[in-house]
């Protein structure tokens, strides 16, 4: 008697209904413009500059560039880490316990967790502290030709940036809990 070896079989090629259309697996995401990301950028230092945090907040959180180009993601991550560094460590919890308890709370705190923010916030640091040509300053601001970039220590390794985004992220999964994690980990949209 032969033996099969069952492991090999692709199981699905048998039953094709057991096959999901991409359709499903991936929600449908309208382009986004640069512009409306700039601008929105704009809008978002403008409430910094008046010191409304948390609208900035707010604003970038609830306005994800979801279906915009790697060049808007990558402007509008910016602009989220511009915010959550101006936030004083104190006042973290008592603005998470605001974002939390208001009706999409914790729409909002996913979009935090996921975009910092928190996970690609933490990819772009590892990756800039290798990247030569990057002048760091003393206010944790990195310079690449003329562009900013927040959430870089400056001058060490894994220091003062990250430990920011660590800080953000304990925050959040103090308050939403780690259903926050779960729900960034399976939800398929990219910011």
């Amino acid at each position: 008697m032969a033996t099969i070896n069952y492991r090999l079989i692709d199981i699905d090629a048998l039953d094709p209904e057991s096959a999901f259309p991409a359709e499903l697996l991936t929600p449908p995401c309208n382009p986004i413009p640069t512009f409306e990301i700039q601008s929105l950028a704009t809008h978002c230092r403008q409430l910094l500059q008046r010191g409304d945090q948390e609208t900035a907040l707010v604003a970038a959180l609830e306005n994800v560039p979801y279906g915009g180009d790697e060049q808007g993601k990558e402007l509008h991550l910016g602009t989220v880490l511009e915010i959550l560094s101006s936030i004083k460590a104190v006042e973290m919890s008592p603005l998470l316990g605001r974002l939390y308890a208001s009706p999409s709370g914790t729409e909002l705190l996913d979009v935090l967790t996921k975009q910092v923010y928190l996970y690609k916030g933490m990819a772009r640091h590892n990756n800039s502290t290798s990247t030569p040509g990057v002048s760091s300053h003393a206010t944790g601001v990195s310079s690449v030709s003329g562009a900013r970039e927040y959430g870089v220590a400056p001058g060490k390794g894994d220091g003062g940036g990250m430990s920011v985004l660590l800080s953000w992220h304990e925050k959040v999964v103090e308050i939403a809990g780690t259903g926050a994690i779960v729900r960034v980990m399976t939800d398929r949209r990219t910011v």
